[in-house]
């Protein structure tokens, strides 16, 4: 099987967009500090769900009524990305404490990782991981880790970690590291399966998939009883995903690659989907990416490596034609593609109604579906 190293369309054109939607500070919107929801629904398909079905129409429903609002032959791409511990608490020799959040595995035991303090943590210092179970260990066995580089794409370090060549970092991660809960949730009681979709499976991602957390059992056995289908693709989540635009205008921001994993049986299933007139719903902005990344001259085709595709409005859509997510965050890259989707004076207004409909916001928050026929290329 012919499978690129990476996949990075070309920019989106003029049409389709205003100047007005290449500047940053059109993607601005207040919201209120309490509409962040800081712990989720129980259960998680009782949120909310804000349905767009017609370039000037949508309602507001519960997220278990995709079973009504699906038809059968439509078919779900979801992100199958799991959430591994990624954040890190350690220590210099010093004694100085240091915070690590991994955000891409590299060869030879090498992690790029945002750090805290940056300006401290130079080439050749070494970090040092106790057991989160070290009271019980007497912490005899420590990780630790030497600072290799800076890498200027991201403000971060490369770090070497000292575990046997061969070995991986990720199944000590449930001993030493950290579920990352987002900045903004800053109050929670959440347990860490609940920042986790129930379909979750590929470790390796440093932020959930937010618009798969609303599925239970219960609502995918109803759909799939229905006549939709589900198939799966793997999009680790790192920096690309939310990094912040700082660029004013948006065409100069450059997205980190992050890393996907599409296979035959999922561009197979698409394919037959579209060839008997069923409708595909990215489950997410990560399934958003790997399918639209994957998609060479126009045609899907199975893909196994790092995409940097940066969608906004103006771009032409190849493969998904509807969509599943959560509200986020202003002036973010995520909201530049549910845009180029549905236009950004439609998401912004929509975004305007939600907040006065009391809709919880962000990683836990409630969710929104953009059926195919509300899209405007």
């Amino acid at each position: 099987m012919n499978q690129p190293k990476s996949a990075s369309l070309s920019s989106p054109s003029l049409i389709g967009k205003s100047e007005e939607d290449l500047l940053l500070s059109a993607y601005d919107y207040e919201l209120p500090d309490d509409r962040i929801a800081q712990n989720p629904v129980t259960p998680r398909d009782s949120s909310r769900l804000l349905v767009i079905s017609s370039p000037t129409q949508h309602s507001h429903q519960i997220f278990r009524d995709l079973v009504e609002l699906l038809k059968p032959g439509d078919l779900l791409v979801m992100n199958n990305t799991r959430v591994i511990p990624a954040r890190l608490y350690g220590r210099k020799n010093t004694g100085t404490p240091v915070e690590i959040l991994l955000l891409q595995e590299q060869k030879n035991n090498c992690w790029l990782a945002l750090v805290k303090p940056g300006r401290r943590l130079q080439p050749g210092t070494e970090i040092y991981f106790q057991s989160k179970n070290s009271s019980e260990n007497g912490g005899e066995f420590r990780l630790s880790a030497k600072v290799l580089a800076k890498d200027e794409a991201t403000g971060g370090r490369i770090l070497e970690f000292n575990i046997p060549e061969g070995k991986s970092l990720i199944p000590l991660l449930d001993e030493f590291g950290h579920v990352p809960l987002p900045p903004y949730i800053k109050d929670s009681e959440s347990l860490p399966k609940q920042y986790q979709t129930i379909y979750a499976q590929t470790p390796g991602s440093v932020a959930a998939p937010t618009a798969g957390l609303h599925f239970t059992p219960e609502l995918l056995e109803k759909l799939t009883a229905k006549g939709v289908e589900q198939t799966f693709v793997t999009l680790h989540i790192g920096v690309g995903t939310f990094r912040p635009v700082e660029a004013q205008k948006i065409t100069e921001h450059q997205m980190h690659g992050e890393w996907v994993e599409i296979s035959e049986a999922t561009v197979a299933k698409i394919q037959e989907t579209k060839a008997r007139g069923g409708r595909v719903i990215a489950v997410g902005t990560t399934a958003v990416r790997s399918l639209e990344g994957a998609s060479q001259n126009g045609e899907l085709r199975p893909f196994c490596g790092q995409t940097e595709l940066f969608i906004y409005p103006g771009y032409q859509w190849r493969v998904v034609e509807g969509l599943i997510t959560n509200f986020h965050l202003p002036r973010s890259s995520l909201m530049m593609l549910v845009s180029a989707l549905v236009g950004r004076k439609r998401l912004l207004s929509l975004y305007e109604e939600a907040i006065a409909q009391n809709y919880r916001f962000y990683s836990f928050g409630d969710a929104m579906l953009i059926l195919p026929e509300a899209r405007i290329n």
